[in-house]
């Protein structure tokens, strides 16, 4: 007979998601959760708070570790390393917003099949320096329009630089080895009785990879012919 499956662990994913829907702090709200789950598994009060302090005795340096290169970004934007950016590519007269971004893909892409994911990333590349970058490149399109670049057009280039490394790390990092998706797919098929290479699995990430690159790097060109035609209007 099949054992009738317990559900209300689940309730501190619930906590999570109404918390965050509701935008309160992040740390009450997984501290809520925590005691909720512990609560709906019967857990006893001291083993649930030895749970908890251990955790955060495991996880004490993380904080440092994510909020330390965050802060040097803040300093750095401070001084003017955005305006610097802008600069330094609106004097490359063939730099353009799609050419640049290109580039970044390949980068973004190919570091990430390696296994370096955290070269690139919203708060430590795309905000500070890759944005900036596609915008001056804009900016220098439409000034040799005799035009200015428009808010939409701006926020347009701002979402395709997002857009750019977001697609560059998800189809990159399907071609490493050592990715976790591709050993969570391994230990489910062994699970089923068939036994697969996580080299072989990464291998057959190539194509898409490829085809990824192809799309968006064709949606960049298109990026370039509408700013084009923004600013002749």
């Amino acid at each position: 007979m099949q054992s009738a499956v317990n559900l209300w662990p689940l309730l501190g994913v619930a906590v999570i998601v109404a918390g965050f829907l509701l935008r309160l702090h992040p740390v009450l709200v997984v501290l809520a959760a925590c005691l909720a789950t512990g609560v709906a598994v019967w857990m006893p009060p001291l083993d649930l708070l030895a749970a908890l302090g251990s955790a955060f005795v495991k996880t004490r340096n993380l904080p440092l570790i994510l909020l330390l290169p965050l802060a040097a970004i803040g300093l750095l934007e401070r001084f003017g390393l955005r305006e610097h950016a802008q600069a330094a590519i609106g004097r490359v007269r063939s730099a353009t917003a799609g050419r640049l971004l290109i580039v970044y893909l390949a980068i973004r892409e190919g570091a990430a099949a390696v296994g370096l994911t955290s070269i690139g990333g919203h708060p430590t590349m795309v905000r500070p320096l890759m944005a900036p970058m596609a915008e001056g490149a804009a900016e220098r399109q439409a000034a040799a329009q005799g035009a200015t670049l428009s808010d939409a057009a701006r926020q347009r280039v701002r979402a395709m630089t997002a857009a750019t490394d977001n697609v560059g790390l998800f189809f990159g990092e399907d071609i490493f080895v050592a990715f976790g998706a591709i050993v969570l797919m391994q230990t489910i098929l062994r699970g089923e009785g068939i036994e697969v290479d996580p080299l072989h699995m990464a291998l057959w990430g190539i194509p898409t990879a490829i085809s990824a690159f192809v799309i968006h790097a064709w949606r960049l060109r298109r990026l370039d012919i509408y700013l084009t035609r923004e600013a002749r209007r």
